[in-house]
């Protein structure tokens, strides 16, 4: 093929290339399914939801504490995940409860991340285990949440815990299982 046909070939396939890409323009505004133009702000009134982090009260810090082999939990964030460190150990707790959280999504995840996992029953409800080989010492307990979704507890000790690594994890989630606090 001589350069001239290489230069047009390339010339048709570029232009074939851009028309597939033009963008086709739609006459209207994007409105959210159910609303009407305007009505969206983009300003969310949190005053409105009175139980908005209502998930990080689950369980009240002194049981925290007590699970984990401290005598206090202070909380440092809540949101999406409620944190709170442990003291006198300096442990990092955390908490989250996806409402549509998936349990064998969230098990797929944590092993596609090099997590080693491992089942457990946790107040008859199933659940795993996932730990990080590079980080010993940190466990993370998953359970199906007995209204939907899944819970999941982290603990992070600054050292080597004694004992199991899981052993916290798996107590904060019996306690919020049960609701025995």
């Amino acid at each position: 093929m001589t350069s001239l046909r290489k230069r047009v070939a390339a010339s048709v396939v570029a232009a074939v290339a851009a028309t597939s890409l033009v963008a086709c323009e739609i006459d209207g505004q994007a409105v959210r399914e159910g609303r009407s133009v305007g009505a969206d702000t983009g300003h969310v009134d949190t005053n409105r939801f009175d139980k908005l982090l209502a998930e990080c009260e689950v369980l009240p810090a002194s049981v925290i504490a007590k699970a984990v082999g401290g005598t206090t939990a202070q909380p440092n964030f809540y949101g999406a995940n409620c944190r709170w460190i442990v003291l006198p150990q300096s442990t990092d707790v955390t908490f989250n409860w996806f409402e549509w959280g998936d349990y064998n999504l969230e098990r797929e995840t944590a092993q596609r991340l090099g997590f080693v996992t491992e089942n457990v029953q946790v107040r008859s409800q199933s659940g795993f285990t996932q730990r990080d080989p590079a980080r010993p010492q940190v466990c993370g307990v998953t359970a199906k949440a007995q209204a939907g979704g899944i819970f999941t507890w982290w603990v992070e000790p600054v050292g080597a815990p004694e004992g199991d690594a899981c052993a916290a994890p798996i107590k904060l989630m019996e306690l919020i299982l049960s609701g025995a606090f």
